[in-house]
């Protein structure tokens, strides 16, 4: 519906009350003019508001009826457009369409103690910053801001959405190949970016699923993301002083970020717990191997399974991903892994463990580091563990995990002695919930990166700000 129509179905609803509220009907037909004359009403409003008008006259002319018990009148525009607040979150309903609202405001002091630069601190691929001195800044957290609509209805026994998702940081963007997600530009005049991820259509009915086409979060890697505790906070903080749209968090030490990516996906029904996702995904290209010209899609699936055992919430997960690349120089490679993880939920008490194992993958992102400069694969593989208790209002949770590359085969280890061996990260954390929409949060991260040839970089970050979701 558009923005035009939504506002003459208010601009008719306002000169309903207007008119209601008016002395007699020569006051009303005036009024319904300068309406009329200014543009707030149009001329199919006006003409229908006039009609109206003088069939009350009409009516209040004739002899009143007899009087007959009846439901209360439900206020609806001249047009036959009704709004109303919807039955739950913050939105409303319009011609037979829910209008949503969701978003999240986050922001953090983080000042990260980073390690003096030497002969030993080199690590390509390390997440752990060096420097003389620490880092102070003011920044979003793992999560930047966003503000989500979707828009849904009934059609022709289908439920249809349309899904926007825009994702603002509140540190200024230095744009450049990765956008809003390039490093901050620190000084005055600068402005920050908007990272529109999500741009997605889905129509399902109970007894077929789901299909969703547009672009939104892959399968593989989400739900690691999803339910790490720095989602709500910091952790590594991956360049604090240039600040960019988002820290790490977890990424790159515990589990390779999924991202938002184009992609046609169906999810089955749910059956006993049971969901299966597939998807068919725009092919991404190597950050760091030979220039690729991709004829293949990527494919992804999911599967998961939420119950409960002994009075024990479980939540688990087994997601994959393929692709084949195909290098410009000639030749080609397959990039594919395999994560699986599990969440259980007892009372105050939440624990976690995720496990991922790739090919020509990379580590942190997909395709960085996948390959060495000739295309052959490296392996990798991560993991984390994490643990949680909340108390009332207060929440104390802890976290480890890492994220390991291998070489491809001797040759790259020659070519590529000081290439990430380990990034591994500790995160401590406590927050109090001030009210239902706010978290006040503290963090504590301890950052390390290995180089294969023993080199090693340490950083430690401590975070203090909030975050709040409505």
């Amino acid at each position: 519906m558009s923005a035009k129509r939504i506002f003459g179905g208010c601009a008719a609803a306002m000169a309903l009350c207007l008119v209601a509220t008016s002395a007699h009907a020569g006051t009303s037909e005036a009024l319904l003019k300068r309406l009329h004359d200014k543009g707030i009403l149009s001329d199919d409003d006006y003409a229908d508001l006039m009609k109206e008008e003088q069939a009350e006259e009409a009516k209040a002319a004739a002899p009143a009826p007899a009087p007959v018990a009846t439901a209360a009148p439900v206020a609806e525009s001249a047009s036959g457009r009704l709004i109303k607040a919807s039955d739950s979150g913050i939105g409303f309903e319009v011609g037979g369409a829910t209008v949503k609202f969701s978003g999240s405001v986050n922001g953090f002091y983080v000042h990260d103690a980073t390690q003096t630069p030497g002969a030993h601190t080199s690590v390509v691929g390390g997440v752990a910053d060096v420097g003389s001195n620490g880092v102070s800044s003011v920044r979003n957290g793992l999560l930047p801001g966003f503000l989500k609509i979707d828009v849904t209805t009934k059609q022709g026994g289908w439920d249809v959405g349309a899904h926007f998702g825009m994702y603002p940081g509140i540190n200024s963007a230095n744009y450049g190949a990765l956008g809003a997600n390039n490093g901050g530009q620190p000084t005055a005049l600068a402005t920050s970016g908007i990272d529109f991820r999500q741009t997605y259509l889905t129509f399902a009915r109970p007894d077929f699923g789901e299909v969703k086409i547009g672009r939104d979060i892959g399968l593989f890697g989400s739900d690691a993301i999803l339910n790490d505790i720095t989602l709500l906070a910091s952790g590594s903080p991956g360049g604090n002083v240039a600040p960019a749209n988002t820290t790490l968090g977890r990424i790159g030490v515990g589990y390779i970020y999924t991202d938002f990516q184009p992609q046609i996906t169906y999810t089955t029904p749910g059956l006993a717990g049971l969901h299966l996702s597939v998807g068919v995904f725009q092919p991404l290209e190597s950050l760091s191997g030979p220039a690729q010209a991709n004829s293949q899609p990527g494919f992804q699936g999911k599967l998961t399974w939420d119950g409960k055992v002994g009075g024990v919430g479980l939540h688990t997960w087994v997601s994959g991903i393929t692709q084949k690349h195909d290098v410009v120089t000639g030749g080609s490679y397959t990039g594919q892994g395999l994560d699986f993880g599990g969440k259980a939920t007892a009372g105050p008490v939440q624990l976690l463990g995720y496990y991922y194992t790739a090919t020509g993958l990379g580590t942190t992102v997909l395709n960085l580091f996948d390959t060495d400069t000739f295309g052959n694969r490296r392996g990798s593989d991560g993991y984390y563990f994490q643990a949680l208790v909340t108390l009332g209002k207060f929440t104390a949770a802890g976290s480890y995990g890492a994220s390991l590359l291998h070489y491809a085969n001797d040759a790259d280890a020659i070519a590529n002695p000081t290439l990430v061996d380990k990034n591994a990260s500790a995160v401590g954390q406590l927050r109090y919930g001030l009210t239902s929409w706010v978290t006040l949060i503290g963090e504590y991260t301890h950052t390390t990166a290995t180089a294969h040839n023993g080199n090693e970089a340490k950083s430690d970050a401590l975070a203090l700000g909030g975050i709040l979701f409505f």
